[in-house]
């Protein structure tokens, strides 16, 4: 359904200083399938995906839909174009709504842009989206303020699918609820990809949710994307170091085996996405770095079915 190809987004800070933020990705999403981005805060994950759906215009590289290639940078025409077949469910459920806006207009918004509907058929189907995240239809007159963080992020779920969009980039819905709404949301979602055939770009921190969702796991560092592939194999069978200490600090639901297990930390602070230079980017907080490992770009590697690596250690 859709596809990337060595897509770049970078910030200049000024003429000598320039922000890898997402340095030659290339993706593909296929239809109804659930793709979860992990990595560190500051990796690029949330700038990949609004980079995705032409939150931010693109530094170099090229975005399908449907075999469609996507604009370098939108226009109004283009965003009303294809905010119908993508849309996003962003990460902060507090401040991505409208605080003086009533929760009907907020969700209604899409529909009213796109000519979709009006009047009572509006307020209809308002309704009857509230109905299908959990709320109660007489929740659309009131404000944002007026809901807890999870309610919050109901709405902002409503917003995104009442336009029943193809194709859902989700920016770490769930970071900022609590645990038990956490998994309320997750099923939520399961629920309206399994009724609408959606796709998703599904991006978060916790390892073990992704794996849960996903049907294959994408791993980024530094605006890299560094280890791909089916999410019980990136998961339970990881291959690059960074992988394998991210699933080793996951904490583990047993308390006892969770004293017992010994624990790796990831030693040092991630590095500067500024002016990136050649090598691994890893290699400074690599406890299996080599001296090639330092100048030399990894290149990618199948270690095993639809599982990919970009690491030196499986070159030969």
């Amino acid at each position: 359904m859709i596809e990337t190809r060595n897509l770049k987004k970078y910030f200049y800070v000024d003429r000598d200083r320039v922000v890898h933020a997402v340095d030659g990705i290339s993706l593909t999403i296929h239809e109804n399938e659930i793709v979860g981005f992990v990595g560190e805060s500051g990796s690029g994950k949330s700038t990949f995906g609004k980079a995705l759906i032409g939150l931010w215009d693109k530094t170099d590289g090229e975005v399908w839909f449907e075999g469609e290639k996507l604009p370098q940078k939108y226009s109004p025409e283009d965003f009303r174009t294809y905010s119908k077949k993508m849309q996003m469910i962003f990460q902060d459920p507090y401040s991505s709504l409208n605080p003086r806006m009533t929760v009907k207009d907020i969700i209604g918004e899409g529909l009213k842009l796109h000519g979709m509907a009006s009047g009572s058929d509006l307020t209809e189907r308002v309704a009857e989206w509230l109905r299908k995240v959990g709320l109660a239809p007489d929740h659309m007159s009131r404000y944002p303020h007026e809901f807890s963080g999870g309610q919050r992020q109901r709405i902002g779920i409503a917003r995104a699918m009442i336009v029943e969009p193809k194709f859902v980039v989700c920016d770490e819905p769930i970071s900022a609820l609590d645990v038990s709404v956490q998994a309320q949301v997750i099923n939520l979602m399961d629920d309206l990809k399994k009724q609408m055939g959606l796709t998703l770009l599904f991006i978060a921190h916790d390892l073990s949710m992704v794996r849960y969702v996903s049907d294959r796991m994408a791993v980024m560092y530094l605006g890299s994307m560094i280890e791909l592939g089916p999410a019980d194999q990136v998961y339970f069978h990881s291959k690059h170091p960074y992988t394998q200490l991210l699933v080793a600090s996951n904490p583990e639901p047993d308390p006892k085996y969770e004293r017992e297990r010994k624990h790796v930390p990831i030693h040092g602070e991630i590095p500067s996405p500024i002016n990136v230079q050649p090598g691994c980017r890893f290699f400074g907080r690599c406890p299996k770095a080599m001296e090639k490992c330092r100048n030399n770009d990894p290149q990618w590697l199948r270690v095993g079915q639809d599982h990919f690596v970009a690491c030196h250690l499986y070159s030969s």
